[in-house]
């Protein structure tokens, strides 16, 4: 049985990785950083709530039962909507705006993860912030955590499968993992030593690689640039109630 026990610290990548760590009860760090993730972080540092959707549900419904916008996609603002994955969309919402967010990857992930103890959203932007939060829950309990690479997916799946592996969202991993100070797993180490390799060339590395020439190439460069801006934000999007809102430790408990 493939395990990372006994290390508290550990990566796994994908939706499968997400159920299995959910499985063990495991706190879930949930890393997409273009754009998912990114865009989720700069949301709810200007004070939205974000309802993450798969694209299997019907994110204009939810939007109409919680009271809140669906995004659109990024060709698609502002003529049909104000938001998308692109995080310079959140720069300017209202406070308290709720948004339903779907991507195939980091809201599909966050909604395989809905029964975990603790679920946060990280990124390079918030790494440090991600990794203090984590760590604040690693000392008051017993759990462990999985910081989850969300990956991209291939249009045409091969016998390998649709998970795409993404350097991005393994670098935003690895950064997360990078302020924790509790013991990790092989797998978990070789993420940090790779990020660690690259950390003062990110930009670069991101506007690079395959993903980040893929946005560049739609006209969304603006997008990896702010995906790059290394620990940007001190917020900690926290899975409550369906939606996404600022980590505060003095108001959460663990209820398991």
């Amino acid at each position: 049985m493939y395990t990372q026990h006994p290390y508290r610290c550990r990566f796994d990548w994908g939706r499968r990785g997400v159920r299995q760590a959910a499985e063990r009860g495991d706190i879930l760090v949930i890393v997409d950083v273009l754009s998912f993730s990114t865009a989720t972080i700069t949301a709810v540092h200007y004070g939205g709530f974000i309802y993450p959707c798969s694209l299997e549900e019907d994110a204009t419904a939810l939007a109409q039962h919680i009271g809140g916008e669906a995004a659109v996609k990024r060709y698609d603002v502002p003529q049909h909507g104000r938001f998308s994955l692109s995080p310079a969309t959140f720069l300017h919402l209202e406070p308290g705006t709720r948004v339903v967010l779907d991507s195939p990857n980091g809201a599909t992930c966050s909604r395989y993860a809905g029964q975990v103890p603790f679920l946060f959203v990280g990124a390079l932007v918030n790494a440090q912030a991600a990794a203090a939060a984590v760590s604040s829950l690693l000392e008051q309990t017993t759990l462990s955590v999985t910081v989850i690479a969300c990956g991209e997916r291939w249009k045409t799946p091969s016998e390998d499968g649709e998970l795409r592996v993404a350097l991005e969202d393994s670098l935003g991993a690895g950064a997360i993992l990078s302020y924790l100070p509790q013991e990790k797993s092989p797998e978990a180490r070789a993420c940090e030593g790779a990020f660690v390799q690259v950390r003062d060339d990110l930009h670069a590395m991101l506007w690079e690689c395959g993903s980040g020439r893929e946005l560049r190439e739609k006209g969304f460069g603006m997008d990896v640039q702010h995906a790059a801006r290394f620990n940007a934000y001190e917020t900690v999007p926290h899975m409550r109630d369906h939606h996404f809102e600022p980590f505060d430790l003095t108001t959460v408990t663990d209820e398991r």
